[in-house]
C-alpha cells in the first residue's frame, strides 16, 4: 500500500464521520456522481452503518452528500467485493497483477462497467491505491 495524500476537504469529513460513527476510518475519497466512500477498518463496517443505517443517514445529512461505507480486507477480492457491493458477482480471481471479475448477468456487468467505463475505472484507482494491481477485467 502506498503513501496517500488527503486534502483538507477529505480530512474534515473523516473527522466528522469518525464522530458520528466511533469508527476507525482508514481512507475517504470521492466518486465521479460526487458520493463520498469512507473505508473503514476490518470489522468496523457494522459499527460505521449503525443500526439500520442510522450513523451513515446522520453523517450523509450533516455533509449533504450521499456515503457508502467499504471494510477494508487486505486480500485483494475480498476488498474489491467489498467494493461492489451490493452487486453480487459470481467469481473474482487475481492472476499476478489482473483481477478478473466474472459474472453471467449482462446487468451486473454493465453495473460494474458503468458508462464509458467509468466506473470500471474508479474501481482500478481504488483499488491500486491499496494493491499492486495494473488492470481489472469484467468478463
Amino acid at each position: 500500500m502506498g503513501r496517500q495524500k488527503i486534502n483538507l476537504d477529505m480530512m474534515k469529513y473523516i473527522t466528522l464521520f469518525e464522530s458520528v460513527t466511533s469508527s476507525e476510518v482508514k481512507d475517504c475519497f470521492e466518486d465521479p456522481a460526487g458520493s463520498l466512500f469512507f473505508v473503514v477498518g476490518q470489522g468496523e463496517a457494522r459499527k460505521a452503518i449503525g443500526k439500520s443505517g442510522a450513523n451513515v443517514r446522520k453523517a450523509s445529512q450533516m455533509l449533504n452528500k450521499r456515503l457508502k461505507v467499504v471494510e477494508f480486507s487486505s486480500n485483494a477480492e475480498k476488498f474489491i467485493m467489498n467494493l461492489l457491493y451490493p452487486i453480487k458477482v459470481e467469481s473474482i480471481k487475481q492472476e499476478d497483477k489482473e483481477v478478473v471479475i466474472s459474472d453471467k448477468s449482462i446487468q451486473n456487468k454493465s453495473m460494474i462497467i458503468g458508462r464509458n467505463a467509468q466506473n470500471l475505472r474508479f474501481i482500478e484507482s481504488v483499488v491500486k491505491r491499496y494493491f499492486d494491481i495494473d488492470e481489472i477485467k469484467v468478463v
